[in-house]
């Protein structure tokens, strides 16, 4: 949302919300969540929702238009997904499977590795399977926060296709 905070600049120093201005921020909010395959009408919904905030809103003043229109997409945001932190249930017989899914960048492979790490010392699992077939990169970072964390990886190295990945014995 490089773009959201781009925006930010030109909505300084208005004091309420006008349609054009959340029009105009609203369009980036659905192009990064379009990008991030986010379901269209749920997109559609999602903005909607927001519009209907903050269209006319008076913006508080210890804030900028822009960071209004910031705080109504968070705490929209914030609604949508849920706010209880949920514990993982860890399969009572293993393995416990977690499909890390998200952004390019946003974390995944670190986060994976923690949770690893976590699942070993709760249950003595200890496993990481790397799946992303596009960026070998991410293999790597994998390998090396595998060996740091001392959790095991498998790295399918001959696999090219997510079709040969789902056939493995």
């Amino acid at each position: 949302m490089k773009s959201l905070n781009l925006y930010s600049k030109k909505l300084k120093g208005r004091g309420l919300l006008k349609e054009e201005d959340v029009d105009a921020a609203l369009k980036e909010v659905r192009l990064a969540l379009l990008e991030a395959d986010v379901n269209f009408k749920v997109v559609k919904d999602f903005i909607q929702q927001i519009r209907e905030r903050a269209v006319g809103k008076e913006v508080l003043e210890s804030l900028s238009p822009a960071q209004q229109v910031i705080k109504i997409v968070h705490d929209e945001l914030t609604a949508l997904l849920g706010v209880a932190n949920e514990r993982i249930h860890l399969a009572p017989n293993p393995p416990t499977i977690i499909m890390m899914v998200g952004l390019q960048g946003s974390g995944k492979t670190t986060t994976s590795a923690k949770l690893a790490r976590f699942s070993r010392e709760r249950a003595g699992g200890r496993w990481l399977v790397a799946a992303d077939l596009k960026r070998p990169a991410a293999i790597d970072q994998l390998i090396a926060l595998g060996k740091q964390l001392d959790v095991l990886f498998f790295i399918p190295r001959r696999i090219r296709t997510p079709s040969q990945y789902v056939q493995m014995p």
